[in-house]
């Protein structure tokens, strides 16, 4: 639920950063209306809009822990 206008939502990611170091995913799931829409459609948002920033936020996401734990994925 990060939302890179509010100060607040700055500081928590500084100080998780902080304390968790290198435990901590880069990538920053954005607070995003179609993240808050797409359950009460009952899809995953990445179903319901995959252009949206949360979902592509989701995918950055999912890429980064296959890449961490050396993962790859056959095309």
């Amino acid at each position: 639920m990060f939302d890179g206008r509010l100060r607040l939502s700055n500081q928590v990611v500084e100080e998780v950063r902080r304390h968790f170091e290198n435990k901590v995913c880069k990538t920053i799931i954005s607070r995003n209306v179609r993240l808050s829409e797409s359950p009460s459609h009952g899809k995953p948002v990445i179903l319901y809009d995959a252009l949206c920033q949360g979902a592509q936020n989701y995918l950055q996401l999912a890429q980064e822990i296959l890449v961490k734990n050396n993962i790859t994925i056959a095309a």
